[in-house]
């Protein structure tokens, strides 16, 4: 297949950034420094550490781990010695105080990446053109595009395209897509985006995550989100190490992930719980937030999935009806 023959793909692991919404970013420093070292030894292209927000600007800042909002002094600590592998931080409209984003010839940071819905496209391009400007890598994350009306996604794009950022991602974040569903999304951001480079960010909710990501690596996709043993929010992400043992390119090298998932990540899954779960799948299949599985998880009815199914499939009774 062509995704193994093309070159220009890069792996962006979020292990550290979307695995944080399962722990609150509870990972300790030898953790993120151990991912960090396998993941230059694997030959992963990108590393997202974590969140570059200000705790000045969401609550609950105080239970949250420090990967939740990157502090520049406390990043050198962490990686006192820059690899191959580059990093990268996420940031949300509203959730981030540009005084904290110094120069990249100052910062670890490599790339700084915005999360958006569709309807605040414009102020996500006023922080990619700062970020732009202090010299950073840049990509526009559109989140929920299943949701997305075609003409929501034709005005984003003409804004877009007079754009400076570098890469536009496609978003699966209720992991409701199919693979056909990547085919039409990825053709229609090249047919309207010709001039920029695209990423993509897949869930597992439908256990489709590793086949949408192949898919839009056969169309020229560029950037692809992946976490190690797949960890992120609910169903989790790609898994990294598929990506690196599938892509029979000669700078992948799986083992060093397979040491962390060894020493790492399997101790962490006893602890925390996250990827393909039934709860998951049915809200996948209605195309809905995780969240409501999420809550069903976290409570006493854990597996009580008919039920589950049953009440997001049954219409509620209005009171005329009763």
């Amino acid at each position: 297949m062509n995704a193994k023959a093309a070159t220009n793909y890069k792996i962006v692991d979020c292990t550290i950034r979307d695995g944080g919404l399962v722990n609150n970013w509870d990972f300790s420093i030898e953790f993120v420094q151990h991912l960090y070292n396998s993941l230059n030894e694997a030959g992963v292209e990108y590393m997202e550490i974590g969140y570059k927000n200000s705790p000045k600007l969401l609550k609950g800042a105080d239970a949250a781990g420090p990967w939740r909002f990157l502090d520049d002094d406390f990043l050198r600590k962490v990686i006192p010695q820059k690899l191959d592998t580059k990093l990268s931080a996420l940031v949300d409209i509203g959730r981030v105080d540009e005084s904290d984003i110094l120069p990249r010839e100052e910062s670890l940071l490599d790339l700084i990446r915005v999360a958006t819905y569709i309807q605040d496209v414009d102020k996500a391009l006023e922080l990619v053109q700062l970020f732009h400007d202090r010299g950073y890598e840049t990509t526009l994350n559109i989140m929920a595009l299943s949701n997305v009306m075609e003409h929501q996604l034709l005005e984003a794009f003409e804004q877009i395209n007079d754009s400076v950022v570098d890469v536009v991602y496609i978003v699966d974040s209720y992991g409701s897509l199919a693979p056909s569903d990547f085919n039409l999304l990825v053709e229609k951001f090249k047919k309207y985006l010709p001039k920029k480079r695209l990423g993509v960010h897949t869930h597992n909710n439908m256990q489709l995550a590793f086949a949408n990501t192949l898919v839009s690596v056969d169309k020229g996709v560029e950037l692809l989100d992946a976490s190690v043993y797949g960890m992120g929010r609910a169903a989790g992400n790609c898994p990294t190490e598929l990506l690196v043992a599938h892509l029979k390119n000669p700078r992948y090298n799986v083992r060093p992930v397979l040491d962390m998932i060894e020493q790492y990540m399997l101790p962490l899954r006893e602890k925390e719980e996250w990827g393909y779960i039934i709860p998951y799948m049915i809200t996948g299949m209605f195309d809905e937030h995780p969240r409501s599985a999420m809550a069903l998880r976290g409570s006493e009815d854990k597996d009580k999935v008919v039920d589950f199914y049953d009440k997001l499939t049954t219409p509620e009774v209005s009171p005329g009806q009763a």
